[in-house]
């Protein structure tokens, strides 16, 4: 498989747990314009704070925009947040021309939102509703405002995986479940793969245009993420006890929302990461590569950096939304 010789690690001088604090420190982001998905709950919403106390001007979009404006009161003003569904690709197109055409400079984009083993369902267009949600959402979202980012000569696109991405490859020939069984847990693997790939294709169309983008694992972290799960589900995970405490494994292991957001926040501005893109990060680094059955709980499987299922996971995404 072709993984880009930039999915290494490099030296960095952080480490696994910063707080957005220390990732921001001597960064000015004055002057920059910045969308978050999902920036109202859990790691996007510590990822907007963060951002906002570094000087930028942050935007929201939100499918519950009253939900956003009530966790966001205080941190953004209320015109910063704007109707979005990523569930129905007429919602994000209309967002994003709107956005364009009062944005015309698009400085940072950071694909926030998702869903994760939630129950069967179809999106409004009749996509299986994860990889719908986490990827042809936002892969329509980052294709409509491409203008917007390439005039920022310099812009960068992060797209928040997960180590669920081991779970599945993509099914390139059955991405809705049509002719498969729906397991919920290999639907989330397969969308955090395709979000993966969503960076690795879009760091090679523009990359000559000044964009670069980035995939990330946040790390274990408790958020609104996990409301498809009971308690039961998350105590055979490991992650609760049985009256719903955190674990001891999760206590020693999961990161609180803020260093959550930390790995998000170092692929946006790190200048350690200039001239680089395409790559899966985890704990402000980039990952090493493991191999496809790899046990441990570090590193990127090879299909979520394939550059060839990259390729061909973007054209039968344009073909599909074509099809519409």
């Amino acid at each position: 498989m072709p993984i880009s010789n930039d999915q290494r690690p490099i030296e960095t001088g952080i480490g696994g747990r910063p707080e957005p604090s220390e990732i921001l420190a001597g960064i000015d982001l004055s002057g920059k314009t910045i969308l978050v998905t999902g920036g109202y709950s859990g790691i996007g919403l510590e990822t907007v704070r963060a951002l906002v106390a570094a000087g930028g001007q942050v935007y929201v979009p939100a499918r519950r925009t009253d939900a956003a404006r009530r966790a966001l009161d205080g941190i953004l003003p209320p015109a910063h947040i704007s109707e979005m569904d990523l569930g129905d690709l007429r919602s994000v197109t209309r967002f994003a021309d709107d956005f364009s055409a009062h944005h015309p400079q698009l400085d940072m984009l950071i694909g926030n939102a998702g869903i994760m083993a939630c129950p069967f369902a179809r999106t409004a267009q009749g996509f299986e509703s994860q990889i719908g949600i986490n990827h042809f959402g936002h892969f329509v979202l980052v294709d409509r405002l491409r203008g917007a980012l390439e005039n920022a000569q310099g812009a960068r696109v992060v797209l928040l995986s997960s180590i669920g991405h081991r779970i599945s490859p993509v099914h390139i020939d059955d991405l809705h479940f049509d002719h498969r069984a729906y397991d919920k847990w290999q639907s989330y693997g397969q969308s955090k793969t395709a979000k993966a790939l969503l960076a690795v294709g879009l760091d090679h169309r523009a990359k000559e245009a000044g964009i670069r983008a980035f995939s990330v694992h946040p790390g274990g972290i408790f958020t609104p993420l996990q409301r498809h799960l009971t308690n039961d589900e998350m105590v055979a995970l490991g992650w609760t006890n049985e009256d719903g405490s955190p674990s001891e494994r999760a206590a020693l292991g999961f990161k609180t929302p803020a260093q959550g957001a930390g790995t998000s926040l170092f692929a946006a501005t790190s200048p350690k990461l200039e001239g680089l893109g395409g790559v899966y990060l985890e704990d402000c680094n980039i990952a090493a590569p493991v191999a496809a059955d790899a046990t441990d709980f570090n590193g990127v499987r090879p299909w979520a950096v394939d550059q060839e299922i990259a390729q061909q996971l973007w054209e039968e995404t344009e073909k599909q939304i074509a099809a519409l």
